[in-house]
Parts: C-alpha cells; sequence; structure tokens
C-alpha cells in the first residue's frame, strides 16, 4: 500500500496530547484536529503553531471555524498546503501525491467514514476534511487522518469517497471535491521555534477584531434565540458546533499555546492562560445550559450568561498587550 507519512498503523496510532478525552473540547473542527495529527505523526508539536487563535472572531452567525496559516505552517515545521486541482478521477489525483510524498487533503462525505459509527457513519450525511495516507486502489483500502485519529476503510466505503468521481465527463455533474495536498520539508523550520512561535503571537494579536467578539454573540444571541425556538431539538448540534464549539474549543487551545509559550520564555502569562481557560469552560457550560433551553423552548438569561467570557476576553486581551509589548522591547 503506498502511503505519504510512512510507518503509521491505524490500530496502533496514538494521537496528540491536544486530542486528550480529559480535555474540556478533546476535538475542535475536522482541519484544524487534522492537522494536529498530521503534524504529531511527522514529529512536530502542533502547540507552538496555536498562536493564531488570538483571533477568532464573531462572524455574526458563527465564530471564525479557525484554521492553522499555511504561512505559520511553512516558518514553524516547514509545511505547505496547495490546492489540489481535481479534473479527472480523484482515485488517480490522490494516488499521484501520495507516490510524490505528499499527503492529498479531501472533503468527503462522513457517511462512509467508518470512525464515526454512531453518528454519521452509514445513517447521515456529513461534510468533513481527511488526510488520505495510505491508498491500495486495487483491493479498495484507504488509511486517512480523520478528527483525533488514524484509520482505515475499504470495499463499499473506499467506492463511497471515490466512486462518484470515477466515469465524471468534463462539465458533468457530480461536482468534484474540493482537495488540497500537504507538501513536507519545504523549507527549513525556525531555529529557534519559541521566538517564530512569539513572534506569529504578536502578529496575530494585532489583526484581532476591533471589537469583543463574544459581546457580540451576546448581543445576537437573543435573534438566534427566536430562530432556536422554531427548530427541532436536533438542530442544537448543529448550531453548538458552529458557535460554542468553535469559541471554546478556539480559547482552550489558546491556552495550551500560552503555556507552552510560558514554559519556553518566561512570559509570565499564567493569567492569560486562565482568562483563555474561562471561556473555554463558559462555552461548555453554555453548551450544556443551551441543550436544556432547546428541549424547553426557553432561552430567558442564557445572553446574560455570556457576560462573563466576554469579561475574561477583555482581560485576556489587555494581559497579552501588556506582556507581549514588554517582550517585543526586550527582544528589540
Amino acid at each position: 500500500m503506498k502511503s505519504a507519512i510512512a510507518g503509521l498503523e491505524p490500530g496502533r496510532y496514538r494521537p496528540h496530547r491536544l486530542h486528550d478525552p480529559e480535555r474540556r473540547w478533546p476535538q475542535t473542527n475536522c482541519y484544524v484536529d487534522l492537522m494536529i495529527e498530521v503534524m504529531h505523526a511527522t514529529g512536530h508539536d502542533p502547540v507552538a503553531a496555536l498562536g493564531f487563535t488570538v483571533a477568532q472572531d464573531f462572524e455574526g452567525d458563527q465564530f471564525t471555524f479557525f484554521k492553522f496559516p499555511t504561512a505559520d505552517l511553512q516558518l514553524l515545521v516547514g509545511l505547505d498546503i496547495q490546492e489540489l486541482a481535481v479534473f479527472d478521477r480523484l482515485e488517480t489525483h490522490v494516488l499521484t501525491q501520495i507516490e510524490r510524498g505528499r499527503l492529498p487533503l479531501v472533503e468527503v462525505d462522513a457517511f462512509y467514514l467508518p470512525d464515526t459509527k454512531g453518528i454519521t457513519y452509514g445513517t447521515g450525511h456529513s461534510k468533513t476534511s481527511i488526510g488520505i495516507n495510505a491508498l491500495d486502489p486495487a483491493n479498495r483500502r484507504m488509511h486517512y487522518f480523520h478528527n483525533d485519529g488514524y484509520f482505515s476503510l475499504e470495499g463499499d466505503d473506499y467506492d463511497g469517497i471515490f466512486g462518484q468521481w470515477s466515469d465524471v465527463p468534463a462539465g458533468g455533474l457530480p461536482l468534484f471535491p474540493y482537495a488540497e495536498f500537504v507538501k513536507f520539508d519545504v523549507t527549513q523550520p525556525a531555529r529557534d521555534r519559541a521566538a517564530a512561535a512569539l513572534g506569529l503571537l504578536v502578529h496575530h494579536l494585532r489583526r484581532r477584531p476591533k471589537r469583543n467578539p463574544i459581546a457580540a454573540y451576546a448581543a445576537a444571541f437573543e435573534r438566534h434565540a427566536e430562530a432556536l425556538a422554531h427548530r427541532s431539538p436536533e438542530y442544537f448540534h448543529t448550531y453548538a458546533f458552529n458557535t460554542l464549539r468553535q469559541v471554546g474549543a478556539n480559547f482552550e487551545l489558546l491556552g495550551t499555546h500560552l503555556n507552552w509559550l510560558d514554559s519556553q520564555r518566561g512570559l509570565f502569562l499564567a493569567e492569560a492562560e486562565a482568562a483563555a481557560n474561562t471561556i473555554a469552560e463558559g462555552a461548555k457550560v453554555m453548551q450544556f445550559r443551551l441543550a436544556r433551553a432547546m428541549a424547553r423552548r426557553r432561552f430567558d438569561g442564557m445572553a446574560e450568561a455570556i457576560a462573563p467570557m466576554a469579561q475574561a476576553w477583555d482581560s485576556l486581551m489587555a494581559m497579552l498587550d501588556e506582556r507581549l509589548a514588554s517582550a517585543s522591547s526586550k527582544a528589540a
């Protein structure tokens, strides 16, 4: 079986500590979780690359679906991500990249992914991103990264992933999936990883939202609640994923990054880390409350419950402005 990253076995793979089940948010979103494990599998610690999380915004109907910026990955771990043009059989494109030692990232239907058993596997359709590391077309087998692990599929599931793209004429339907590929060791990673990570954190702090995004969410929540009141309780999972899970997971990752950076550079970031974790914990509590509110069709007091998270964001940004300005001046 051809593979991009050698030596991996689905049954023996051990996820990165960022996916420890004891964390508040052991899964974040499919793209970030995927890249965490890709970095882990290639010997890099993804914690160093999490500074971008400081810039998350509220987009009016959702929190930013955050992703690792490619430029950050180039600087810290030497990875480059490029779009994969799919103009022929998807299977052929994927195999071509794997044979060149590159990891294809493909948006697929989770209906065909065995690791989602009990959620969508064989029961529901949902778009998600996977990293295809190994492919055996002759025996219809595939090994892939998804969410917090490394898995395998074969047979009908293989056909489900690739079959619908087998004989699509030019200009015909269905549309080809969006795909990218990861090129490894494209650049030499920064020698001083902590210094590079600090520089990236300062960069992303400067581009953070001008308005407190969590306060903006609180202001919009009444409008959201009116819409939620007319939805089935099952819709809670979709809404919560795109709002509370994204903001909670984002700031838990930021807290972990600040802890690591503090250990590397001695920046006295413990209070800032605690503020980030307050947001992460607040989002978790809010998610439980929202589930109950959806069942009762009563959302009173929910917007007010967001206020401590918004206050923590203000405190976090103020502390980072102070600490990082001091660190930058010393470096200069």
